[in-house]
């Protein structure tokens, strides 16, 4: 019995070992031309609530820390950044047309209301992510203006 527990213990670690070697790629870019922050007037607040609950998964340039280098986190991390990026990519905004944005922001809104964004497992691993009652307050606040100002813009095209 005791030869088994070793043989399994052994077998356990050089998996770990070996699975290391099949890492996804980072999600990092050095390019900003079209990311919100560039493309958009931003207020500070918002700006700053975008950095700490949404840019992780939802633009080209994921901040890393240590325990997102070791599989099978690195994979789940990957995998919660491609869907994020696939739903709304901030990187990606000044390529969209007022009508795609306008429906991004909309999605950002319920989202938020619903407290479904941030994703769970993002929060407990990064606490500060989470949005309080007055950090959603201040994007559905922005996602008002900012609906009026490119309904306003695309009807006047």
């Amino acid at each position: 019995m005791r030869l088994t527990i070793k043989i399994l213990v052994v077998i356990g670690i050089v998996a770990f070992v070996v699975i290391q070697f099949f890492q996804p790629e980072k999600n990092i870019s050095d390019e900003v031309k079209n990311h919100i922050f560039t493309q958009e007037q931003l207020p500070e607040n918002v700006k700053e609530i975008f950095k700490t609950s949404c840019v992780d998964c939802h633009s080209n340039n994921t901040t890393y820390v240590w325990y997102h280098n070791i599989a099978p986190v690195s994979w789940l991390v990957n995998k919660d950044v491609l869907a994020g990026k696939k739903e709304l990519n901030f990187s990606e905004w000044g390529e969209m047309d007022d009508y795609d944005k306008i429906g991004a922001i909309e999605d950002i809104r319920q989202e938020v209301e619903q407290k479904t964004m941030p994703i769970k497992p993002y929060v407990i691993m990064h606490p500060e992510a989470k949005l309080s009652d007055e950090e959603v307050a201040v994007l559905t606040a922005w996602i008002d203006k900012k609906g009026e100002e490119l309904l306003k813009s695309s009807t006047e095209k």
